[in-house]
């Protein structure tokens, strides 16, 4: 059972953290990928949604108007949600959160269920899963307290992976439900587990006292240079995980309507990008994030251009190939950049001052708080990326026909990452640098 508050917390403190902290840290963990996984349901479900709008009569560019919304909405939101546990309390603000699902799913179902229903109405509605979205940004600054330095590669990854495979459940479940049981369904049948996530949080998680910032002093983690150029990052990162997991039905369906039967294997490409994620973190982990987020992007530019040759070449197989490959790439970048995040910010909060000492100890908090709140922004810009995405193919296809033109700038945009990640953490030494870049 949970105990609220905490007031002593130390998990650098090894015995500490043997003795008690693990077992507390996987309860929360556990209990907060449960309410990310819905978040993630929630904001992606129009993915599926849309492609099963027929009998409305949209155009693909105002289908894609409505996968895109939930990414904007959802990506603003997670600016005030990564300061609420500070504010509230991370067990607190997890059942808050969690019940505000409940209007998403309910608002779905009214859409749905009236064939007069306008198109603005649908765009209101849909944006409104834009609460989904704002979930990730509040458990992934809670779960960084809980953790060790050392270990919090892998434990933001495993927590983002299963949040992010709700992008997966829902492209993979909600085509059965929907046939089963009407549109409607797709709204409706998350409301239970919404439920059980919320009692879940409330009677197994905890919050934590050194975790308690105002947001005028998490704020402040704005004015720094590493926050902007980590949020560039993760625009190329998360941005395109969950703009490429939203645009994929909608493309099969646009770019190869001989094969729209096979939509139904779109969720293989979240399931991927999801599963794959904790490898960044643990790559990271003992091979520095710098480097692992370096090679990546590459990797990433590679398969955006055959991704474009894919559809330039009308094969299905090639595109669809090309496209599993660059969501994989997008979840291996997912954990090396959340990696660097917590790495950049105890360093530059430590930098000159001797370990072990009472003022390092102080650093290391400050540092962990920059972190904390340096995450939430960093996502809340990156999560802009799906937005960019979801737009840029559907004015792609709008104006040429063909999504080819969204993906050779998506590759360039990547390569400019690249150079960005070697410009600023691998090219010149300093106390960043080494943290962002070398093994734990």
């Amino acid at each position: 059972m949970a105990k609220r508050w905490i007031s002593e917390w130390r998990p650098d403190d090894q015995g500490f953290w043997e003795a008690e902290g693990r077992k507390v840290a996987r309860r929360n963990l556990i209990f907060s990928i449960f309410a990310e996984h819905l978040g993630f349901t929630l904001w992606t479900v129009w993915s599926i949604v849309t492609v099963q709008l027929g009998s409305y009569e949209f155009s693909t560019d105002q289908l894609f108007w409505m996968v895109a919304l939930p990414n904007l909405i959802g990506s603003a939101l997670r600016i005030p949600y990564t300061f609420a546990p500070a504010r509230f309390g991370g067990r607190n603000f997890t059942v808050v959160s969690v019940l505000l699902l409940l209007v998403p799913a309910v608002l779905l179902a009214v859409a749905v269920g009236d064939p007069g229903t306008p198109y603005w109405v649908f765009l209101l509605i849909a944006a409104t899963a834009g609460l989904g979205g704002g979930n990730f940004a509040s458990s992934m600054a809670n779960i960084t307290y809980f953790y060790p330095q050392s270990k919090q590669g892998s434990a933001l990854g495993l927590n983002a992976a299963g949040g992010n495979i709700g992008v997966s459940s829902v492209q993979l479940v909600m085509p059965l439900v929907i046939g089963a049981f009407g549109l409607a369904a797709a709204g409706l049948f998350w409301i239970p587990f919404i439920l059980a996530a919320a009692l879940g949080a409330y009677f197994f998680m905890d919050n934590l006292t050194s975790a308690k910032a105002s947001p005028r002093d998490q704020l402040k983690i704005a004015g720094r240079a590493q926050t902007w150029i980590m949020a560039v990052l993760y625009i190329g990162t998360f941005g395109s995980f969950i703009g490429y997991s939203t645009a994929l039905p909608l493309l099969i369906k646009s770019q190869f309507p001989e094969h729209a039967s096979l939509v139904g294997l779109a969720f293989i490409g979240p399931l991927l990008g999801s599963l794959i994620r904790p490898v960044g973190g643990w790559l990271s982990d003992r091979l520095g994030g710098a480097r692992v987020t370096l090679v990546n992007f590459a990797a990433m530019a590679g398969a955006a251009a055959l991704v474009w040759q894919g559809v330039a070449q009308h094969g299905f197989a090639l595109f669809f190939g090309a496209y599993m490959l660059l969501v994989a790439t997008t979840g291996i970048g997912n954990g090396s950049t959340y990696r660097m995040i917590p790495a950049i910010f105890r360093a530059k909060a430590v930098a000159g001052i001797a370990p072990g000492t009472p003022a390092y100890d102080t650093a290391l908090a400050v540092g962990k708080r920059d972190a904390s709140a340096a995450i939430g922004i960093i996502s809340a810009i990156g999560a802009f990326g799906g937005f960019f995405i979801n737009r840029g193919f559907g004015s792609s296809i709008a104006a040429t026909g063909g999504a080819g033109a969204a993906l050779a700038a998506f590759a360039g945009f990547y390569a400019m990452c690249a150079l960005l990640t070697w410009a600023c953490y691998l090219r010149t030494a300093g106390p960043v640098r080494s943290l962002a870049a070398a093994r734990v």
